[in-house]
């Protein structure tokens, strides 16, 4: 039995500049692998052929103004922004601390600003698309995706290297 580890604190970097205080919530990419129905001959159902993976999106929700992201608006390369997001999450059961740490690369599809209002809390919100994703728990690498190098690590695990030598790369 245990206790399920609950984020307690986070802070978030963006090319390397710090947003502690100032990041309200942050949305990991949505990890999801593209499939097609597929019923051959002699098959009584359809299964799901892998086809890769889907497009990675990361959400973030700051308060107030944020001139940064607004500079970084239209870049044209697809990784042309480094984040670095970092959550604490204890276990109450043992109070033992994880480290856990986003590292995504991409750039911005969308940046709303709320509304304003004089006297009322102001947001800004922004959507990045990204190309490349890398989660690490304590020090271990449990997942990398980099979409432009084919690369798709879990656990140490490279799920692409056969895929990947089999087009010579």
């Amino acid at each position: 039995m245990g206790l399920p580890r609950k984020l307690q604190n986070m802070n978030l970097y963006n090319e390397g500049q710090d947003y502690f205080g100032r990041i309200a919530e942050l949305t990991p990419p949505k990890i999801s692998h593209a499939t097609e129905d597929w019923r051959g001959g002699g098959m009584i159902g359809a299964i799901k052929i892998d086809m890769g993976l889907e497009a990675l999106e990361a959400e973030m929700t700051l308060g107030g103004q944020e001139n940064q992201f607004l500079r970084q608006l239209g870049e044209t390369r697809h990784d042309a922004v480094l984040l670095r997001a970092l959550g604490g999450f204890r276990s109450d059961d043992t109070g033992q601390v994880t480290a856990v740490e986003l590292e995504m690369r991409g750039r911005w599809q969308e940046l709303d600003r709320g509304n304003w209002k004089a006297g009322d809390d102001t947001e800004f919100k922004v959507k990045a698309n990204l190309s490349y994703y890398r989660e690490v728990v304590d020090g271990e690498e449990l997942l990398r995706i980099d979409m432009v190098q084919g690369i798709y690590i879990v656990g140490g695990v490279d799920r692409y290297a056969e895929i990947r030598e089999a087009i010579g790369r």
